[in-house]
């Protein structure tokens, strides 16, 4: 059986990390003799996420540009040299046959170099807007594989491939488990149940729309699970405190999203691309509250792609604490409007997209 030897580069937050593992994993089930190597930012969370899942990672010193102190980007700068050499290092010792892109800080140096040092790349692009790092490096790219129609305004049109993004293999089986779901967190299967995410750190403006209209949830008979991130569990936990009796589960991390997703009548969430896919799968209806706080407002751009064909609810960030909660309540009581949504979604579900994406990348290295 063919050897091969992977680097697989990006980061920063879950929405990069969890499709960069799903794909890793595809192709060690497909090739298990096959060699894996992560590439990421020294300072970001896949520093702990990968190796928990059983890989190796190089972190690089880079960071992102400051773009509203531009003395900072001296830093920067200095940081982006040492990282390109260190990312030129590694693919030398390494030996890869492809350097894989899932976007993040990291993908940048490390694809560059390996172009440069002639191996092939393919870039993932999570989101329906195209990041800058992705942007610069389609020129270098043999294939990039993305998840929303009309990518051609970014990419050339004959590099693109559209396969979805991966999301966690454990949630491909997670709507056969409502029973076992709402027993884990101690719901009842008599009441409508609201899931409310921020994305692996949190969500500010999610949390205070949450918090500031706790009584509405009370006094509407439905219950909640809430995953606050770990910088406002603190905070949401005070305010539980008068609220006693009202059938909330809530923690700063959900381990079992499988069951989180499978319990829910009503998702509310950030429009993350990596969120959108899992929910797009699992056909949930959702309101999604795009972050004002990502790179050219990728976010709204993600849910205007699913508002448009009335597979989503989008609540914009500034408006959130007056209007999230009387509209999510709105809707969960609302069974037909529940249906409507979640037939809608699930047709935008792309499905076997690791196993799609490790076919491209065996392409490219075979042709090579």
């Amino acid at each position: 059986m063919r050897k091969y030897r992977i680097i697989i580069s990006g980061g920063g937050t879950g929405g990069h990390i969890f499709p960069a593992i799903s794909i890793a994993n595809t192709f060690k089930k497909r090739f298990p003799e096959t060699e894996i190597l992560f590439v990421g930012a020294e300072d970001r969370m896949e520093m702990d996420k990968v190796p928990a899942a059983g890989y190796k990672i190089v972190g690089l010193p880079v960071s992102g540009f400051d773009r509203a102190h531009l003395m900072n980007n001296v830093k920067v700068l200095a940081r982006l040299a040492k990282s390109l050499r260190l990312a030129r290092k590694t693919i030398r010792e390494f030996k890869p046959d492809i350097a894989v892109g899932v976007g993040g800080y990291a993908s940048g140096p490390t694809l560059w170099m390996a172009a440069s040092q002639g191996v092939p790349a393919l870039i993932q692009e999570q989101n329906s807007y195209a990041g800058v790092t992705n942007k610069l490096l389609a020129k270098k790219a043999s294939k990039i594989c993305v998840a929303y129609e009309g990518m051609e305004k970014f990419f050339p049109a004959d590099k693109i491939v559209i396969t979805g993004n991966p999301v966690r293999q454990d949630l491909e089986e997670a709507l056969s488990k409502r029973e076992e779901a709402l027993a884990f967190f101690g719901l009842s299967p008599e009441k409508k149940t609201i899931l409310v995410v921020g994305g692996s750190l949190g969500a500010r403006t999610i949390n205070r729309s949450v918090q500031g209209d706790l009584d509405k949830f009370f006094a509407s008979d439905v219950q909640v699970i809430w995953q606050t991130g770990r910088y406002y569990y603190n905070d949401a936990s005070k305010h539980l405190k008068a609220y006693r009796g009202m059938p909330v589960w809530c923690s700063d991390f959900i381990t079992r999203m499988d069951y989180a997703y499978s319990a829910a009548d009503l998702v509310i969430s950030r429009a993350g691309a990596s969120s959108i896919s899992e929910l797009c799968l699992l056909g949930k209806p959702v309101v999604l509250v795009p972050s004002p706080n990502v790179a050219e407002d990728h976010q709204t751009k993600n849910a205007l792609a699913l508002v448009n064909k009335d597979a989503a609810v989008m609540i914009a960030d500034k408006d959130a604490e007056r209007d999230l909660v009387p509209a999510a309540l709105n809707i969960v009581h609302d069974d037909e409007r529940l249906r409507t949504l979640s037939r809608n979604i699930e047709t935008l579900a792309q499905r076997r997209s690791a196993d799609r994406i490790v076919d491209e990348i065996v392409k490219i290295i075979d042709k090579k």
